[in-house]
């Protein structure tokens, strides 16, 4: 992704280098729940808060000002909310997909709302969070709908995928179960398919429980470095992985899943089908995390 920016007012907290967490503003009712989150995401981390507010507005003295209120406005509301953050602000002149996407190279995480009324919030992400999740350099976080605490006590859950170690995801998932003091529900989906690959012949007509052991294994390689003091729930679940994890992340704090960019080297990257799947129908926020390779 490339193209020309300037930036009208740009203030970052002290320190804020790699320590922020950033979110996108734009005066909807869904930036604000994701305003919220992000502060408390900051000061769960001990992080700095980044409110950016991106458009184009250079021959319309209106929108600027505009843009100009709607990051006061974030940045009251965050202050209040956590007197403890740092909180800093970009008012930038560019296309808020591009502009957060930049941003996402120095965030911890970037956080974003997603608009929508009725039955189709539920099943139409916003232009913008897709397309930083498709492109994003860091885990990020969309949040539906007006902010909503999760019912007591909370989780966190996490999709485990086909390549669980060193996975950005689950790591990403553990930071969040400790820093919240909530148990991490850890989901693997399995599903028994009626051709197996020619790597693998013994599995022809396995009988079901070889590939739920496969599952279980994945599992407990991808929480092999998990710390002792994080309680943990292994999930081995048939079923397709959406609607598995969706089902698992009913009354959830937060649903994380992993993405590798799918068809780069065409140039026409996008998500994955799991976290594309997720990001539509979960009624939680979702940390949408890039994997490496």
């Amino acid at each position: 992704m490339g193209t020309s920016s300037g930036t009208a007012a740009d203030q970052r907290p002290p320190d804020a280098v790699d320590r922020t967490v950033t979110v996108g503003v734009d005066g909807s009712e869904a930036s604000l729940a994701a305003l919220d989150w992000a502060a408390d995401e900051a000061a769960l981390r001990g992080a700095a808060l980044r409110v950016v507010h991106a458009g184009w507005w250079e021959s319309h003295a209106d929108t600027a000002e505009e843009g100009t209120a709607v990051v006061a406005v974030a940045e009251r509301r965050a202050r209040h909310r956590q007197p403890g953050v740092k909180v800093g602000i970009g008012l930038i002149l560019e296309a808020p997909e591009y502009a957060l996407v930049r941003e996402s190279r120095t965030a911890l995480a970037m956080v974003l709302g997603c608009r929508g009324r009725g039955a189709v919030a539920e099943t139409l992400l916003g232009s913008v969070s897709a397309m930083v999740a498709r492109h994003t350099h860091c885990p990020v976080i969309v949040v539906r709908g007006p902010h909503v605490e999760p019912p007591a006590p909370g989780r966190v859950v996490v999709g485990v995928g086909e390549h669980p170690e060193g996975s950005a995801a689950v790591r990403f998932a553990v930071e969040e179960a400790l820093l919240r003091d909530v148990p991490l529900d850890a989901v693997r989906a399995w599903r028994r398919p009626r051709h197996a690959p020619a790597a693998h012949p013994l599995l022809i007509g396995a009988p079901a429980h070889v590939h739920e052991q496969r599952a279980v294994e994945t599992l407990e390689a991808a929480l092999r470095d998990a710390p002792e003091n994080l309680w943990i729930r292994r999930r081995a679940v048939e079923g397709p992985a959406r609607d598995t994890l969706l089902a698992a992340a009913r009354d959830a704090a937060l649903l994380v899943v992993g993405t590798h960019r799918v068809g780069a080297h065409r140039g026409d990257d996008h998500l994955g089908r799991v976290a594309h799947g997720v990001l539509h129908h979960a009624r939680c926020p979702v940390a949408v995390v890039p994997e490496p390779g």
